[in-house]
């Protein structure tokens, strides 16, 4: 991909502790690419401008990674689509407006009606 825009960022999810995985995971999560702004919450106005570039890739071990985009949906909550089209359910971020994007900061994520929590490992500017 080419140099982002100023402002964007990549950011690396990795799956945080739960039953299946007391040490959590560095197999199962996600990398995305999303505005944010100084104080690490996703920038809505930058988003609107460049949600080309938002995209996302959903890794999971012994699976083909998923690759969507960072979507706002109605009422401005966000989420990440892998359906373009939209039949399929999007997998709703939990609160992803009020979350700061930052190293060491747990970030939830619907994924199949339920909800798992995963821990930010990076955030890069371009």
């Amino acid at each position: 991909m080419a140099q982002l825009p100023q402002g964007f960022h990549k950011v690396r999810m990795e799956l945080a502790r739960e039953k299946d995985f007391p040490e959590g995971s560095k197999f199962f999560g996600y990398r995305f690419v999303a505005p944010l702004k100084e104080d690490g919450h996703i920038d809505a106005e930058l988003w609107a401008k460049h949600r080309e570039i938002c995209r996302v890739v959903k890794f999971r071990p012994d699976e083909a990674d998923e690759v969507g985009h960072l979507v706002r949906r109605p009422g401005g909550s966000w989420a990440f689509r892998y359906d373009i089209s939209g039949n399929d359910d999007d997998e709703a971020g939990y609160r992803f407006g009020d979350e700061k994007f930052e190293v060491g900061e747990y970030i939830s994520v619907k994924e199949d009606e339920e909800m798992h929590t995963f821990r930010v490992v990076s955030v890069e500017a371009d």
